[in-house]
């Protein structure tokens, strides 16, 4: 179940700055860890918080909540519970899945520009 969001009226993308939209996808996309949330979850399907806490593992778990939480409240990510049980996954919506080819070319561009020395 996506959550609603409120429509706020958004200058058109020009020539003469910055879009507005492309600023704002990268303050979410550009926080740190978000982009390796999503990437988990497109990689993995629905996780539960450990599942993603391992495949994140420099993220303290209280910065992954307070990520995780952002992505829900922007639409990317939503937390499901299961009725009679305790179990709570996190999981891509619509949004968030859509990124999957954003993702891909980003892989693209770091298998041609970064060495693995730059991953240590």
């Amino acid at each position: 179940m996506e959550s609603e969001k409120t429509v706020v009226a958004v200058e058109p993308c020009s020539d003469a700055g910055l879009c507005p939209k492309f600023a704002k996808i990268f303050s979410i996309l550009g926080k740190k860890w978000n982009g390796l949330i999503i990437e988990a979850l497109l990689k993995n399907g629905n996780q539960r918080f450990k599942e993603l806490a391992a495949m994140v593992p420099t993220c303290s778990d209280r910065v992954l909540v307070e990520r995780l939480r952002e992505l829900e409240n922007e639409g990317f990510v939503e937390r499901v519970t299961y009725p009679h049980s305790a179990l709570i996954e996190y999981r891509l919506t619509d949004r968030g899945a859509s990124l999957q080819p954003v993702m891909g070319a980003i892989h693209e561009w770091a298998d041609q520009w970064i060495t693995p020395e730059e991953c240590q």
